[in-house]
């Protein structure tokens, strides 16, 4: 009996259907496409940060560069933004009993850093995407910080006149964080307190790790802002996923 392959409508809304359930980064937070019309300040388009048109832009390299390296225009190696100007000044979590001490976070740390240390507009890309008008930015390139000044959220998101910025501002303080950068130390079954992982990208439940490190996104999903704080899974069981006490 032949079978009827599925048509490419039906592919498509299956598809579509699998990322609604996913959560995408599209019409989210961390989607500065139009972002201004969705907060409904559409009359002040542009005073905040550059729309460069694609959400993903903003920290990949746009398709039409493939194969450029960023890290020699002083970006992060592998993404589509600078390194900030204190990545090796971050006071990091440090412990008498933490085995493998970090001095700067990797790249797909820095990445998430760039933006939430508060030092460096949330538009400050390597590359700009094809097609796009230098000369009809007038934006401010204001920084995710709750300070009050001019270039900062903070000038208007303080808390007193519109919602705080300070929960996602950051900082350079990570001493009272999660660390990041290490290696996961239940690696090999090397630490009997840590879970070993279940497959080479981390854990079964999405917890993953990166080259076998811990980093802001291995508890953290930016694609999938569906749920409380990006978090890959509840925060109940989060920690229980490496800690086994």
């Amino acid at each position: 009996m032949k079978i009827a392959k599925p048509s490419i409508a039906l592919l498509l809304l299956t598809t579509l259907a699998a990322q609604a359930n996913a959560g995408t980064i599209l019409g989210s937070k961390h989607d500065f496409t139009g972002l201004n019309k969705r907060a409904q300040v559409a009359a002040m388009s542009g005073v905040a940060f550059a729309d460069y048109g694609s959400a993903c832009v903003y920290c990949h390299i746009p398709a039409e560069k493939e194969g450029e390296d960023s890290s020699t225009l002083g970006g992060i190696p592998g993404w589509n933004r600078y390194t900030p100007a204190t990545s090796t000044a971050y006071d990091l979590y440090d412990s008498r009993t933490l085995d493998n001490k970090v001095r700067s976070p990797s790249p797909i740390s820095l990445l998430c850093l760039s933006c939430h240390d508060g030092t460096m507009s949330v538009d400050m890309t390597v590359f700009k995407p094809d097609g796009w008008d230098s000369s009809k930015d007038a934006s401010l390139h204001v920084r995710l910080n709750g300070g009050n000044d001019l270039m900062s959220c903070g000038k208007c998101h303080k808390g007193d006149a519109a919602h705080s910025i300070e929960i996602k501002h950051i900082g350079t303080d990570l001493q009272n964080d999660h660390p990041i950068s290490m290696q996961y130390a239940g690696l090999n079954n090397r630490d009997m307190d840590y879970r070993p992982p279940d497959n080479d990208w981390g854990f079964d439940n999405g917890v993953k790790l990166y080259d076998s490190r811990v980093e802001c996104a291995t508890c953290h999903n930016v694609h999938n802002p569906d749920v409380n704080l990006l978090l890959r899974v509840g925060a109940d069981s989060l920690c229980e996923t490496c800690h086994t006490k």
